[in-house]
């Protein structure tokens, strides 16, 4: 099985119209229970060109699904931040992650021009939030990405207050999103906060370092 992931915890390993293709439904996937599941945390990229099922919890973070219809091969990240870091591989940032995702898949044999993205998460999970959230960033930097890069986004569901579970199968390109119950939004807080504190703890230390 051809499975390639890269994740940020220990480092990557790494104008032609797009092709117009019905687009799958996103409920009723009774045929995922049959395929293996891999697990998505925040700052994975993975890719395959097998049948799998890639599956992600996410509450302000937001995670990419990208699919080559003729190849039937795709591969989903989980967006920690927008932007992006010096370091390539750092694939929490929403730059590093998009592009490590589009390698990736080119390196499978998907053509690029091929590809169709759906999009999830990016909710405010913290209730009585009014500033711009996290989430919101990153809603903003999934959308202006693909849309640069002329990548259709043919299904998504981003925003709102409630956190999801994300299964997407790669072969068919169908994507099956439930909304979580209140039992797990404890867990996204903490996972999602966790990173957060390391994010600012990169910052610190590359406040150290001057570049020219």
């Amino acid at each position: 099985m051809t499975i390639h992931r890269d994740n940020a915890h220990q480092g990557s390993k790494i104008a032609h119209k797009p092709l117009r293709v019905p687009q799958p439904t996103v409920h009723g996937l009774a045929q995922l229970a049959d395929k293996k599941r891999v697990t998505i945390y925040a700052g994975d990229v993975t890719t395959s060109v097998e049948p799998v099922v890639l599956q992600t919890l996410l509450g302000s973070c937001v995670a990419v699904c990208l699919w080559d219809p003729v190849l039937r091969a795709g591969g989903m990240n989980h967006i920690l931040l927008p932007g992006g870091r010096l370091d390539p591989d750092n694939s929490r940032y929403g730059i590093n992650a998009m592009e490590l995702l589009i390698n990736g898949l080119m390196k499978l044999g998907c053509d690029r021009y091929r590809l169709v993205a759906k999009a999830f998460g990016g909710a405010n999970v913290l209730a009585g939030l009014k500033r711009r959230s996290t989430g919101d960033m990153n809603v903003a930097f999934v959308r202006k990405f693909l849309a640069d890069e002329r990548i259709p986004l043919v299904a998504q569901r981003l925003g709102g207050v409630h956190g999801v579970h994300v299964r997407f199968s790669t072969d068919t390109g169908e994507v099956l999103v439930r909304a979580v119950d209140g039992s797990k939004l404890p867990r996204i807080i903490h996972d999602e906060a966790a990173y957060q504190r390391s994010h600012r703890k990169e910052l610190h230390k590359s406040s150290e370092i001057t570049l020219f």
